[in-house]
C-alpha cells in the first residue's frame, strides 16, 4: 500500500462499521504500524480489502510484557465478499509477523465466527453490567479507606497515565499505551461520546475512573474506564461512582470476576445484561509463548497442535518446575490434542481446559491430565484487556 490509499481506507472502514474515523484518531494509531504493517487489495483504482497491525506490548501471567501484532482496521467491500480476500490478506500479513519474529498475534473481533479458522481463539471475557444504583448498600465489613478525588481529565494525565501503567504491568491481557492513544482518548471528541457528557473522571493514587453522563430524564453513568491496581482502589471508586445519588444506574463493562457483587449487601442489584469475547490470541511461536508466562502448577504433557492456516503447530513437550517452563517440539506420542485456537483461549487463565474438553475440542484419554492443565493455566490475576484496537 501507499499513503495515498488511506483515503480509500477510511471510506471503506466507514462503510463496513459506520463510524468515520477521525484524522487525527487515525494520525495517533498510525504511529503505531510499522513499516509493511498494513495491506490492502485493489480492484482497479478501489481499494476493496484491507488489513494492518500494530505494535503492542501485552502482559501475561507472571508479569512479562511480550510484542505482540494487534491486528486492526480488517475489512473486506460488501461489493467483494465470498472472493477469498480475507484469507489472502491474512496469509500475506501473517507472514510478515512471522517474519517479524513476533511470538503473538492478537485482534479484537467484530463477528465471532471468523477467527478460530485462522489459529484465534478468545483469550478474555468482557460483561456488561448494568447497576442499580439506588439499591446499593456496601457491606459493614467492606473497606472504606477513601482517598478519591474528582479531577478533570486533562488536568491530570500524568497520573492517569502512572496509574494504568501499574495496571498492565500486573494483569494478564494489559497493553502498553503509548501517549498518541492518551491524546486521542482525552480530545474526548462529541463523535466518541454516543449522545453522553465529556468525560467525568474520580482519580485515586492506585486507580481512576472515567465516565459519561446519559439521559434528560432519569440519569445514568456510562463508564468508560476503570482501573485500579489495588482492591482498595477498586472498592474507593465503587464507592464514589454509588454516591452519585441523581443517576439511577451505572453501566461498565469488566471482567467475571469483578468482586464488587461481593462488597454489597445485595448481589442482585449487579445485573448481567451482557458477556461477549474480548482479546483474541494467536501463538505464532508456541514454544517462545508457553515459555514467557509463569504457572500456578507443575506440569508434564506433550500437546499435539494443529494449525489449519498456517501450520505453526506441531507436537511440543511442555515441562512445567516451579511456575516455569521448557517447551520443545518433540516426536514423543501426544498426551493432549487441540486446535492452535484452543491454546489461544488458555493462554492468559481465562478459559478452562476442563470446559474445552467436554465441548471434544480438547481431547485426551486421561481426564487427571485435564485437571493438571487447569491448575498449571490459571492465573491469580483475573485476566482483562487494557484497551479496545
Amino acid at each position: 500500500m501507499t499513503d495515498g490509499d488511506w483515503a480509500q481506507m477510511v471510506r471503506l472502514d466507514a462503510t463496513n462499521f459506520g463510524h468515520v474515523v477521525d484524522p487525527s484518531a487515525l494520525a495517533a494509531w498510525r504511529t503505531l504500524i510499522p513499516d509493511h504493517g498494513a495491506l490492502v487489495v485493489a480492484d482497479g483504482p478501489d481499494v476493496v480489502g484491507q488489513s494492518l497491525y500494530a505494535d503492542l506490548q501485552l502482559t501475561v501471567p507472571g508479569g512479562a510484557v511480550l510484542p505482540v501484532a494487534g491486528i486492526t482496521w480488517v475489512s473486506v467491500a460488501p461489493t467483494h465478499r465470498r472472493r477469498g480476500l480475507l484469507r489472502a490478506m491474512f496469509t500475506e500479513l501473517h507472514d510478515r509477523i512471522a517474519a517479524a519474529g513476533l511470538p503473538v498475534a492478537a485482534l479484537t473481533a467484530s463477528e465471532g465466527g471468523i477467527y478460530g479458522r485462522f489459529g484465534y481463539g478468545p483469550a478474555t471475557v468482557r460483561h456488561e453490567w448494568a447497576v442499580d444504583r439506588r439499591l446499593t448498600r456496601f457491606r459493614s465489613d467492606a473497606p472504606d479507606a477513601g482517598g478519591v478525588r474528582i479531577v478533570t481529565p486533562s488536568e491530570h494525565l500524568d497520573a492517569f497515565t502512572a496509574v494504568y501503567d501499574r495496571w498492565r504491568r500486573i494483569t494478564p491481557g494489559g497493553l502498553a499505551r503509548p501517549r498518541a492513544l492518551w491524546d486521542d482518548l482525552f480530545a474526548d471528541r462529541d463523535e466518541d461520546r454516543a449522545g453522553g457528557s465529556p468525560l467525568f473522571a474520580f482519580l485515586h493514587a492506585d486507580g481512576y475512573v472515567l465516565y459519561r453522563n446519559h439521559g434528560a430524564g432519569p440519569r445514568h453513568v456510562r463508564v468508560v474506564d476503570f482501573k485500579a491496581a489495588t482492591p482498595e482502589a477498586h472498592v474507593a471508586l465503587w464507592r464514589a461512582l454509588c454516591g452519585m445519588d441523581l443517576m439511577e444506574r451505572i453501566e461498565i463493562g469488566t471482567h467475571p470476576a469483578d468482586p464488587l457483587p461481593y462488597l454489597l449487601t445485595d448481589g442482585r442489584v449487579v445485573r448481567t445484561t451482557g458477556a461477549a469475547d474480548d482479546l483474541w490470541l494467536r501463538l505464532m511461536d508456541i514454544p517462545a509463548a508457553l515459555q514467557a508466562r509463569t504457572y500456578d502448577d507443575d506440569l508434564s504433557v506433550v500437546l499435539e497442535v494443529d494449525d489449519a492456516f498456517r501450520g505453526d503447530g506441531g507436537r511440543f513437550a511442555l515441562q512445567i518446575r516451579d511456575g516455569r517452563a521448557v517447551c520443545a517440539p518433540t516426536g514423543a506420542a501426544p498426551d493432549v490434542t487441540l486446535d492452535l485456537d484452543v491454546l489461544g483461549a488458555l493462554y492468559l487463565g481465562g478459559h478452562r481446559a476442563t470446559a474445552f474438553a467436554a465441548a471434544n475440542r480438547l481431547r485426551t484419554n486421561d481426564s487427571d491430565t485435564v485437571r493438571r492443565i487447569d491448575r498449571a493455566f490459571a492465573s491469580a490475576v483475573p485476566a482483562e484487556l487494557g484497551f479496545a484496537f
